[in-house]
């Protein structure tokens, strides 16, 4: 590892639907503040990956999995100095609720009880996965995929807590949400935000950390990136999805993307009309924006 070059490709397999797949080496790679709205299963082969979640930084090093629920804030960077390299499944959660259903006894909505666990099963289970999707094995990789997930589940399964609004501040955090959410490309001032929802500015900003781990900025961003997934997944063209969601331009959008999905919307749209025209993958540098195709690695 030491001395190579940040490397990733975020990719979807036709035949494994309602999965991202994502295969990298990152050195320098600093992810911010961020959520998945599915499953985070990632295998660590090499280096450390440090990450903080649930109010403590974790490490994942050879041999573990990070595991990591759908809306829940993560972070990620390197723990040592030649980084990490690992593959991730990013299973939705229709798909492991479905899994747990068939091959556990967890009641409820599924999840992972610990953030890190360590399995170096689970990890060679995880790279097989991508092999075989990168293969164009469709039996072989549905099948690996199902025999990690129930194994994670049997090891480090329970049922999720549902988040409920009770308080008056979580209420309040929750109605400026949804008003961000509605108001993406054109959001209000947080003084704004909260005389409309009929708080003070920091008693809001207290309430929003509190009840999604973030400020309302950095959610704010995290939801648009979201979004232009959406629109880049549906053919929109970079730029389009940039102004569509409310980042200033491409770059803002290139920027923003990388440091929660891992590569620029550029590799991460190709890498959409490859599983569409049936091309062969590639796998390209993680922090730069790719206009032309690259040799296999």
């Amino acid at each position: 590892m030491a001395g190579s070059s940040e490397q990733a490709r975020h990719w979807r397999y036709a035949e494994l639907p309602g999965v991202d797949l994502l295969r990298a080496h990152y050195i320098s790679k600093t992810f911010v503040r961020h959520t998945h709205e599915h499953f985070v299963i990632a295998a660590i082969a090499e280096g450390v990956d440090v990450f903080h979640h649930g109010g403590a930084e974790q490490h994942a090093g050879p041999g573990t999995v990070a595991l990591i629920n759908p809306d829940t804030m993560h972070t990620g960077r390197a723990g040592v100095p030649e980084g990490w390299r690992y593959g991730v499944v990013y299973p939705s959660p229709d798909l492991v609720a479905a899994i747990a259903a068939e091959t556990t006894n967890v009641r409820g909505t599924p999840g992972f009880v610990r953030p890190v666990l360590e399995d170096p099963y689970a990890v060679t289970l995880v790279h097989r996965v991508l092999r075989a999707a990168e293969e164009g094995n469709a039996l072989a990789a549905d099948t690996l995929l199902r025999v990690a997930a129930t194994r994670l589940l049997r090891l480090n399964g329970g049922p999720v807590p549902q988040r409920a609004v009770r308080t008056a501040g979580a209420r309040v955090a929750a109605r400026a949400r949804d008003v961000l959410q509605e108001r993406l490309a054109d959001p209000p001032s947080l003084e704004r935000l909260a005389a409309d929802l009929g708080v003070g500015p920091f008693a809001l900003l207290r309430a929003f950390r509190d009840a999604y781990g973030m400020p309302p900025h950095t959610w704010l961003t995290d939801a648009r990136v979201r979004a232009a997934r959406r629109l880049l997944d549906a053919g929109a063209a970079p730029a389009e999805a940039a102004v569509a969601v409310g980042f200033t331009d491409q770059p803002h959008l290139n920027r923003h993307f990388a440091r929660i999905v891992g590569v620029p919307p550029g590799a991460y749209q190709r890498e959409r009309k490859n599983v569409q025209d049936g091309e062969s993958a590639l796998l390209v540098p993680s922090g730069v924006w790719q206009n032309r195709r690259h040799p296999q690695t």
